[in-house]
């Protein structure tokens, strides 16, 4: 049964509001932990704190509560002089907000929040209780003053059952302490002083473990600092597909106006609607007729327009959750690492928000476990300590092309293509057939893995493939590129929208097919007596340049019925080329109906013409993969892309 019957909405709502304002907090604390003087991060954290208590005092969540109240007084010391932040103390910290995000899964669930782990508990109380000292003993050095204050704590602790890894029973240890059941504290237990002579864990042990993301469920995960389930994983599984947006009230108001003026269409429809059947077929009757149906034409387009909108979320909202797993992972790897976040506005539909914080997760973990190098390492290389990882966001035609590049090691194709063939993932013949690029590819591979042995982080190859898999369930696709000894750069394209494309509508014989617009750049006729062979393939000059000449039906196993007679000059990121048709069927702008259970390879969706009829809509941008290799191979065309590591 639900603890917060009748309070549904009221909690739904501070999920949401405090969620977001956690993920700035926690995004503040590590901008804190460079700048630990900041008078105005430290009072922003203080408020966000101070605002997650209240909005928790109001659904009666006493341990949230608590320890809310506990890290604000902790943070008004530090902004007022009283304490200084220390590396330690940063610790504590981080491990208090994920406790509190801990207990925001609990509550997702409709479950009052356990209390915070003792070793959290005590780490706080020990800091909080050096009152007056400007900066306070190093959290490892609180047993001796503890034992001090009290002995009966001490011997409890000693008596204490060990644990698996030789610590003490912490639960058992604050029951026996306050002679209550921590399942069980009240707001006023909770706030009451808890002598915690042994409860109180070295900063090591208070480093956030994290749980090896998108493992199969056979792997062991890492432990959580909480002794809880992984705070992430609660929160992800309880809020997976959020039943709410927000939307700005402009937006709003523009869909309300936009309603309006559709619906004064209508009535001016229906009155020459009804003057028709009345026999009034004059030219001005069919002339304003006319008119109408063109203003509801455009109204209904920028109606449509103005909803899908509403879907569109800055990309910003998922970006701030990884700064702080970039700190916490580097802090516990002894690397020096700066997430640079760069096109938060970038605005994405909100379905694919939500289905991109897995792969982005991987990707950006890889970079610091894998792709970074330790401080040492670089100093000896010549390269700056500290390392920078970018995660970009940034939106070309139709398409938001989202960028992970790191300034690490790279990767070594020769090593890849030996690492493939060791563990059985491809045959030596075929590892000697595939190019640099084709080599990179194999990361993302099931089992893959460079890592000797596998880690609480990473290295059981369950990792690349899963990031694969999603990007391919959002119609998009990831590019590779790296360099040894520079870095390594992942470029994920999607499409902006899953729901409209503009389209133009291309046929094969009678069977059209859509082609996404953005990429359309001219349509030409073609012409045989202008068509010139270069290694024995068809190419066409158009305007001095050289473009090879690929024919649709060829691209997609199609036997090829007749000439075709027109060719589609189509522009990527990296070539121009044409494509060649029998015919056109006209623009459209096609609402995409997903092919959840089987998609064949280079269709994005379905949509369906306003004759009924089912059009499939190809994805480019997979097409495009076999096609470079295919005009590379036959033209004899080496594009050496450079890499982006301008941060």
């Amino acid at each position: 049964m639900s603890d917060f019957s009748g309070m549904e909405d009221l909690l739904q709502d501070f999920l949401q509001e405090a969620s977001d304002l956690l993920s700035d907090v926690d995004n503040k604390l590590v901008d804190l932990e460079r700048t630990p003087d900041d008078r105005g991060l430290l009072n922003d954290i203080f408020r966000g704190f101070h605002t997650i208590k209240g909005g928790a005092g109001f659904l009666n969540a006493t341990e949230l509560v608590t320890l809310c109240h506990w890290t604000e007084n902790l943070f008004d010391k530090l902004r007022n002089g009283e304490m200084k932040l220390t590396t330690d103390l940063m610790d504590t910290i981080m491990a208090a907000t994920q406790c509190v995000r801990n207990m925001f899964g609990e509550l997702a669930q409709a479950t009052q929040p356990r209390p915070a782990s003792a070793e959290v508990v005590g780490a706080l109380r020990f800091a909080l209780e050096g009152e007056g000292a400007v900066e306070p003993a190093p959290v490892q050095a609180a047993d001796a003053p503890a034992v001090a204050r009290n002995d009966e704590a001490q011997s409890t602790a000693e008596s204490t059952t060990e644990g698996d890894e030789g610590e003490p029973d912490w639960v058992e240890l604050h029951k026996a302490i306050t002679g209550q059941d921590t399942g069980a504290g009240s707001a006023q237990s909770a706030v009451a002083p808890i002598p915690v002579s042994g409860a109180v864990l070295p900063p090591a042990q208070l480093t956030p473990h994290f749980p090896p993301e998108g493992r199969r469920v056979t792997d062991k995960p890492g432990v959580s600092i909480s002794g809880a389930t992984s705070g992430r994983r609660m929160e992800d599984k309880a809020g997976a597909r959020e039943s709410t947006i927000r939307v700005d009230t402009a937006r709003l108001d523009q869909v309300l106006n936009l309603s309006g003026e559709i619906g004064l269409t209508k009535n001016r429809l229906t009155s020459l609607r009804a003057d028709i059947l009345a026999g009034r077929n004059d030219t001005d009757t069919l002339h304003a007729l006319d008119q109408a149906v063109s203003q509801l034409d455009l109204l209904v387009s920028d109606l449509q327009n103005s909803v899908m909108k509403t879907r569109m979320q800055p990309i910003g909202r998922l970006f701030q959750k990884y700064p702080r797993i970039a700190r916490d992972l580097a802090r516990q790897l002894g690397k020096d690492v700066e997430l640079a976040l760069v096109g938060e506005e970038t605005e994405v539909d909100k379905t694919m928000i939500e289905d991109l914080a897995d792969p982005l997760v991987h990707l950006v973990r890889n970079a610091v476990d894998h792709g970074v190098e330790s401080p040492e390492e670089r100093l000896a290389a010549g390269k700056p300590a500290k390392s920078i990882v970018r995660l970009e966001a940034r939106q070309e035609g139709d398409h938001i092309v989202l960028i992970i590049a790191d300034d690490g090691r790279g990767m070594s194709p020769e090593r890849i293509r030996a690492k493939a063939i060791e563990k059985g993932l491809i045959r030596e013949e075929e590892a000697n057939t595939l190019d640099d690029r084709q080599s990179l590819n194999l990361i993302f591979l099931p089992g893959f893995s460079t890592m000797a042995q596998a880690s609480s982080v990473s290295g059981r190859g369950v990792g690349m493939d899963v990031v694969k898999t999603n990007i391919q369930k959002l119609n998009g696709s990831v590019e590779i590129r790296s360099e040894p000894g520079k870095g390594s750069v992942f470029l994920i394209s999607l499409p902006l929208t899953l729901a409209i494309l503009p389209v133009l509508l291309v046929l094969l014989g009678d069977q059209p097919f859509a082609l996404p617009l953005s990429m359309v750049r001219e349509i030409l006729p073609i012409e045989k007596d202008k068509m010139q062979e270069v290694g024995g393939k068809e190419t066409l000059v158009v305007r001095g340049e050289v473009l090879p000449v690929v024919a649709l039906s060829r691209l997609l196993g199609w036997p090829q019925l007749q000439t075709p007679e027109y060719g589609v000059l189509m522009q990527t990121a990296e070539r121009s080329f044409i494509l060649s048709v029998d015919s056109f069927a006209g623009r459209d702008d096609a609402v995409i109906k997903s092919l959840d259970d089987f998609r064949p390879r280079g269709v994005a969706g379905v949509t369906t013409l306003s004759n009924g009829q089912i059009v499939l809509i190809l994805d480019m941008k997979e097409l495009l993969t076999d096609l470079n290799a295919h005009i590379d191979r036959e033209l004899g065309v080496r594009h050496n892309r450079a890499l982006e590591f301008s941060v």
